[in-house]
């Protein structure tokens, strides 16, 4: 049989960059990612049972043959599997399973909510497609378990499933802290989609269908600001909470919002039923509540593998084959040309993710065997979608990142703070046990390791207190976060700008941990990580494997030689297959503690199967040993180390010559690269340390010194690294990276002071320009950080010059004469005559940023799904004196400021014409509005006829 030239090297893994594939090559691709996966799902068949196992619902791979079965050129050579063969299995599985289903009247599986509809799901559906194949009795126990599935969740109303133990959606409350309902609330709504689509409405089935579906993105503040009706019912009448009130969905045992994407994996699962069925599709599954902000909530935390960021339970990430549903639906179903260039740089990764050891397999960073044949589900259902419903045209990678560029700090209670730029993502995580600065520069998932509880740059200890500022482009002028985060023995802070760039103040060392391994076909994932400082270069091969330490030292004489640890792996303490001193094997060996069956003597009897492990109560002791006894006194010089997963992060190589004073002669780690000023890891980001300590490189982890370190994605790091730092107040920490003057006081007290600035930019504030450049006016409230953008240059301006600037549009001079040109950031200069008065300068084409108005650029109330006749109430705080809000026949709009302020004055702009009649109200909560002088919730409510003005601004002031 001929191969593609793609096939070819991808068979011999010469395959070396991703391809880019369009979306009109997703479905082709997802056939054959299933072809290939099939080699997999051959191994859940039993031979003597002569089906696909039920342990973790291996026999769903049925659907993914299905697909394979009635669609597509099918390929024996990739499936590795004979198509008769496969339908044979195949059609054997589904006739023994849907007999056994408890709805049909079988004792093995079925019924149960949770995970069994999951399952049963995809069961139906490959039943379905494989129709004209199945037997009489086969066909009755589908149907039979289709409607009895609906029946029963039917018959639950909005109480729990008795059979799925502590899985409950909470009824129709939900709940959004820890651990989401959204997902639950989709279970339910799931195990009525197969009923409904292919037998039509049994008693009670639509209702609770679209009750589930409608309350699975509930959040009370927008569902009772919105009077549209879906399905007939109106959003108002929505009672679930299981969002936070920023949109986002709390992961259980990690910080990201990967759970966030079960509304759109539901609706993908259901959508395929009613699309096969040839039935509409109900209104919930196109009209979704709040839909439209949870996906932006997406986007702003959203990879360059068009995957959310999804670190989760046991650090569990890149699980590729179960992210594509969500983009399929929204692609497909919802027509997102977002999601549509998301899901193509998904699928772009996916065969070379598969060829990756374990070869063929869709989730294998998974911790979960029941991920597979879900994966391989999901996938068919994603091949399906694209074939029942066009995709959208996909936006470019440049224009996605341009879009979904925003700051959004979700809220104490999350603790997360996110900052989606072009060039890079940045978290400032404050969760409980989550505690990290998270950076992607490039958006690269595959640089640098952020999940879950893997430390990166800030300590990992509870923070006490969080000083946040979000700047945003339409309020402020300009994309950025600032925090200051208060531990129990000291301060850090984090800034972000909107290059990409990251400036961390560090109390302490920062550690960051790179990805580094060999994955054909993937970008940067060579087998290597080279780094360059200013003490040269290194290059650090992947490790593949137990990892392996050889120490040498200075020849000496000694008997006893032992490593003692300084620290553990954290869960498994240390554990070594050999310890080999030179090349003596077989000498007699002793040991702080050991396992039984793990004895000190099987790391040095020469085979590598066997190991020496530390006694299960020792495993958290720092300072377990074990030691070599070499005879007699020897001349050693090297020491070789091959370790089990109990690893040590840290150790001492020490000799002896009687086995009771010993000298240190070798520790690890020792950095494969110690650089002053500045480090460029593999020429993607890098990091200049404005610190007399060295940036060090030990494997694949760097160590960033204590105090100011700046981040950057592609720059030329040497230069930046010569560049002088601000000259600070005690206390006080600045950078000027990328020319934004980020501040940090460092401390519990407020600080006043100067900071000294080189260079002619121009911050909001006083300066007074110097010989080299500024002298800045600091005044700093504890414990606080912030951003400051430099809107004006100076070129040719003497020393000795007063410049207060404003806003970013206008610059009182004192202290002349002066002659000398201002350039404000957008380009525009203008030649400035300063004589001994005072003289203020306006750039004519600037906005004066930051704007007074709370309201401006806040989301807004109702979004997703608008009443008929009413525009998004949006263009009333986008700042865009072209736009403007049609509210509808008696319309209303409430504006979330995000947090409780003080209320001073609330301004309404209207287009020309008659303004409608209209009050203002106030809400703490969302859910009660009245009169009041705090609010969060600011609603303009009118009597709007058509004719009436719109309201083309909401303007709120303290």
């Amino acid at each position: 049989m001929l191969i593609s030239r793609r096939q070819f090297l991808y068979a011999t893994g010469l395959l070396t960059l991703a391809p880019s594939i369009s979306v009109t090559q997703l479905k082709d691709t997802y056939y054959e990612v299933l072809l290939r996966h099939t080699r997999w799902a051959e191994t859940q068949y039993d031979a003597t049972a002569k089906r696909y196992r039920r342990t973790d619902f291996g026999f769903a791979v049925v659907l993914g043959n299905a697909v394979l079965l009635t669609r597509g050129g099918y390929d024996a050579a990739l499936a590795g599997v004979e198509k008769d063969v496969l339908r044979e299995h195949t059609l054997a599985t589904v006739r023994h399973f849907a007999a056994s289903n408890v709805l049909a009247g079988g004792t093995e599986w079925g019924k149960t909510l949770f995970w069994d509809t999951t399952f049963q799901s995809y069961f139906v559906l490959a039943a379905r497609l494989l129709w004209p194949d199945l037997d009489a009795p086969t066909r009755a126990n589908v149907e039979a378990i289709a409607r009895g599935q609906a029946e029963y969740t039917t018959s639950l109303g909005t109480g729990n499933d008795p059979r799925s133990g502590s899985w409950t959606p909470n009824g129709l409350t939900g709940g959004h802290r820890g651990d989401t309902k959204l997902e639950e609330m989709g279970v339910y709504a799931q195990a009525l989609a197969p009923g409904l689509a292919w037998h039509g409405d049994g008693p009670g089935w639509r209702e609770a269908f679209t009750r589930w579906s409608r309350n699975e993105a509930g959040l009370a503040a927008a569902d009772l600001a919105n009077p549209s009706t879906v399905d007939g019912v109106p959003i108002s009448a929505n009672t679930a909470t299981n969002l936070h009130d920023t949109f986002i969905v709390e992961n259980h045992g990690s910080f990201g919002p990967h759970y966030q994407e079960e509304l759109w994996r539901t609706s993908g699962r259901n959508a395929v039923h009613f699309l096969l069925a040839g039935r509409p599709l109900p209104e919930v599954l196109t009209s979704q509540p709040n839909g439209e902000l949870l996906w932006r909530t997406i986007l702003a935390t959203m990879s360059d593998a068009g995957e959310p960021l999804m670190p989760m339970v046991d650090d569990r990430e890149h699980l590729y084959g179960r992210d594509i549903i969500p983009l399929a639906f929204r692609s497909t179903v919802l027509r997102d040309p977002m999601a549509a260039r998301a899901e193509a740089a998904l699928a772009s990764r996916l065969l070379a993710y598969q060829a990756h050891p374990p070869v063929h397999r869709l989730a294998k960073f998974s911790g979960e065997a029941k991920y597979e044949p879900e994966a391989r589900a999901e996938l068919a259902i994603s091949y399906l979608l694209h074939e029942l419903r066009p995709p959208a045209n996909p936006v470019s990678e440049k224009e996605f990142f341009t879009r979904a560029a925003i700051t959004i700090d979700h809220g104490v209670d999350p603790g997360l703070l996110t900052h989606q730029s072009v060039a890079a993502w940045a978290g400032t995580v404050t969760k409980p046990g989550f505690t990290k600065f998270a950076w992607q520069p490039a958006h690269d998932d595959w640089l640098f390791k952020i999940s879950g509880a893997t430390p990166m740059l800030l300590p990992r200890a509870a923070v006490v207190e969080r000083n946040i500022v979000v700047c945003k482009e339409v309020r402020d002028g300009f994309d950025a976060t600032a925090s200051l985060l208060r531990f129990a023995d000291g301060f850090a802070g984090t800034a972000t700008l909107p290059t990409g760039t990251i400036v961390c103040a560090l109390p302490r060392p920062g550690r960051v941990d790179v990805h580094n391994l060999a994955m054909a076909g993937m970008p940067g994932l060579t087998g290597s990580r080279t780094y360059t400082g200013s003490a040269g270069r290194v290059t650090v091969q992947a490790r593949e494997g137990f990892r392996v330490d050889e120490l040498t030292f200075p020849a000496m004489t000694a008997r006893h030689v032992r490593m003692i640890g300084v620290t553990p792996h954290p869960t498994y303490g240390y554990s070594l297959f050999d310890f080999e001193v030179d090349s003596a094997q077989g000498k007699p060996a002793t040991a702080s503690s050991f396992a039984p069956g793990f004895e000190p003597a099987k790391a040095t009897d020469g085979d590598p199967a066997t190991r020496w492990a530390v006694a299960r109560a020792e495993r958290g002791r720092a300072d377990s040993w074990i030691a070599v006894d070499l005879g007699s006194a020897t001349t050693v010089r090297r020491v070789r180390l091959r370790w089990e997963t109990a690893a040590a992060g840290a150790y001492r190589i020490e000799t002896s010559l009687d086995a009771t004073t010993w000298t240190t002669v070798a520790e690890y780690p020792r950095p494969d690269l110690s650089t002053p000023g500045w480090l460029d890891v593999d020429g993607r980001a890098g990091f200049v340390a404005r610190s007399a300590e060295p940036i060090t490189v030990q494997g694949d982890t760097i160590t960033v010194p204590a105090g100011l370190v700046e981040g950057y994605v592609r720059a030329d790091l040497r230069a930046i690294a010569a560049q002088p730092a601000p000259e600070c107040p005690p206390g006080v920490r600045a950078s000027t990276a990328d020319g934004f003057l980020s501040l940090f006081n460092l401390s519990g007290t407020d600080i006043t002071g100067t900071v000294r600035l080189r260079g002619d930019r121009l911050y909001r504030g006083t300066q007074v320009t110097t010989a080299g450049g500024t002298d800045y006016a600091l005044t700093l409230p504890a414990a606080t950080a912030r951003v400051e953008a430099p809107w004006f240059t100076a070129n040719g301006i003497p020393p000795g010059i007063t410049a207060i600037v404003h806003d970013a549009r206008r610059v009182t001079f004192r202290g002349g004469p002066a002659r000398f040109t201002l350039t404000h950031r957008n380009g525009f200069a203008l030649p400035v005559v300063l004589g001994r008065a005072e003289r203020t300068v306006t750039m004519p084409t600037a906005e004066a940023f930051p704007f007074d108005d709370l309201a401006r650029g806040c989301v807004t109330f109702p979004n997703s799904v608008l009443p008929p006749g009413m525009s998004d109430p949006a263009a009333a705080v986008d700042g865009d004196r072209r736009t403007a809000w049609t509210p509808g026949r008696d319309g209303r709009m409430v504006v979330d400021l995000g947090a409780v302020h003080a209320i001073g004055d609330v301004s309404l702009k209207w287009t020309d014409g008659v303004p409608p009649p209209h009050t203002t109200t106030y809400s703490l909560d969302g859910r009660t509005y009245g009169a009041a002088a705090t609010a969060r919730y600011v609603a303009v409510s009118t009597r709007w006829r058509p004719g009436h003005a719109s309201l083309r601004s909401v303007s709120v002031r303290r």
